[in-house]
């Protein structure tokens, strides 16, 4: 499968997966932030080769969707990008559903693993009860503990491979200190974070608002502003500092930008304990200074 196309008027070398991005920029902007959250974030960009755009959705329910309402409009946007007909070809491709057989002669791109996908699979991360027998693998069993805990009709709204990593420590050691408020406020802006603890990859600062952190927090915005100024939060887990913007009129406030710390630190009186202080800040530099 070739990664990239030269288009034939333009010259251009165009990848796939940067075809899609811009895609998904355009499709941002015309759908509502539901619809695309729901449908179109999920899809995955497989290759393109012989003027054929393979995509893949999360389950047969997203295929039918985007087929029916977007395939005209995805297929038109990538025309324009490769300068030539495309035909656009949407399958079921992860770890949940059962790969689709490609039809005579005709042989689809394997989807690239993801890691924390796999890593949940890895039985060192099941319960002793979970662990796969040698004659069942672990994401052929993982896929049938979800389809039978969700349900297909289901899964395509609540999306159970699309989920954020929650320790029991968490949860049992520092809910009570930072109190529900606190603790619902930090999960909600881990939400519009990224991390992948195999790879390294982390995206932990945000450009957001206060109003929207406290809607995803389902708190109110006072809550949230005393979360953020809390002493724990500010050592532990959440940095902000506000953003502001020269207008005719003056400096403005524009939101804030926030830094999140997506690991769970020991809490005070563990470090105590096990004599593992933490040895430095986990927020960068520009965040150091107090709002």
């Amino acid at each position: 499968m070739e990664d990239s196309v030269r288009t034939q008027t333009t010259g251009l070398v165009v990848d796939h997966q940067d075809a899609w991005q811009m895609v998904l920029s355009q499709l941002h902007s015309e759908m509502s932030r539901s619809h695309f959250e729901t449908w179109v974030e999920s899809l995955r960009p497989l290759g393109y080769h012989d003027r054929v755009f393979h995509l893949g959705a999360v389950n047969p329910y997203a295929r039918e969707w985007v087929e029916s309402r977007l395939k005209s409009r995805i297929t038109r946007l990538l025309e324009g990008m490769y300068r030539e007909p495309v035909t656009l070809q949407i399958t079921v491709s992860n770890h949940f559903y059962q790969p689709e057989e490609p039809a005579p002669g005709q042989s689809l791109p394997e989807a690239t693993p993801d890691p924390e996908e796999a890593a949940a699979t890895d039985p060192a991360h099941l319960a002793p009860s979970d662990v796969p027998t040698a004659n069942q693998p672990a994401s052929s069993h993982r896929k049938v503990m979800l389809q039978r805990a969700y349900g297909s009709r289901r899964a395509v709204i609540i999306q159970p491979e699309r989920g954020m990593f929650l320790t029991m420590y968490f949860f049992n050691n520092w809910l009570p200190l930072l109190g529900h408020s606190a603790a619902t406020v930090i999960l909600a802006a881990r939400s519009m974070c990224y991390w992948n603890p195999l790879t390294g990859e982390l995206r932990n600062t945000v450009e957001t608002e206060m109003a929207e952190l406290a809607h995803r927090a389902a708190v109110s915005v006072r809550t949230v502003k005393d979360v953020l100024a809390g002493e724990l939060v500010q050592s532990y887990f959440l940095r902000y500092k506000v953003r502001r913007m020269m207008t005719p009129n003056g400096v403005r406030t524009a939101g804030i930008v926030l830094q999140v710390r997506m690991d769970d630190p020991l809490t005070p009186e563990d470090q105590v304990i096990n004599n593992i202080p933490e040895e430095e800040h986990w927020y960068t530099v520009e965040f150091e200074g107090d709002e």
